[in-house]
């Protein structure tokens, strides 16, 4: 019996339990605190740290949904808090911190995926870690995600592993909430139909 995490809900189907990408990070609440430690990360290297433990998780799963490639996804890791220390015009009074750092993430994501396009193997297999079972369990994620298109993907990652609103994803991807609420409605109904699931609610 396989177990898949979309949205706090469980998809049950295949062989295996899913443990690797779609565990839900703990909620971000972004009372203006990830905003202060935005505008002074450049100068605080304790709190770029804190950024770093609060959104690597995150950011690395909305990166390899993009790049469908391990090691680019850690580069963007690395390169998204690079990035953060060199923002000059965000207002931590206005912004949207969390959505913040997750665009930055999405844009550096897709330059590597332009810039590695002839490198990054179709098949999605990724190793999350060092036992067999961690890896046969992104192996089965991987298979799922490929029956989303880009797009899809993406917001399924962003919503599931990263915690973002449709709100917030919409203002990342530049369209409507509305598409963005229907384009995740699509994605889980392939998900539910390619798990081998019915469609219970």
């Amino acid at each position: 019996m396989t177990d898949i995490i979309t949205d706090s809900k469980i998809i049950t189907g295949g062989g295996s339990t899913i443990s690797s990408i779609f565990i839900q990070n703990e909620t971000i609440q972004d009372d203006g605190t990830v905003n202060r430690l935005i505008e002074t990360c450049a100068e605080s290297q304790e709190n770029l740290r804190t950024l770093y433990y609060m959104f690597k998780k995150s950011i690395f799963a909305v990166a390899f949904s993009i790049t469908s490639d391990y090691h680019l996804s850690e580069d963007c890791v690395s390169e998204t808090f690079i990035r953060l220390t060199q923002v000059r015009n965000f207002n931590p009074k206005k912004g949207d911190g969390r959505g913040y750092i997750h665009k930055i993430a999405r844009n550096v994501a897709l330059e590597l995926r332009r810039s590695h396009k002839h490198d990054i193997d179709d098949i999605f297999v990724a190793h999350y870690g060092e036992t067999d079972e961690t890896l046969e369990n992104s192996i089965y994620i991987n298979q799922l995600l490929e029956v989303l298109n880009d797009k899809q993907r993406q917001i399924v990652v962003m919503k599931c592993c990263s915690g973002l609103t449709f709100k917030e994803i919409a203002k990342i991807m530049k369209c409507p909430e509305t598409t963005v609420k229907s384009r995740y409605q699509r994605a889980i109904s392939l998900l539910k139909k390619k798990a081998g699931v019915n469609g219970e609610k």
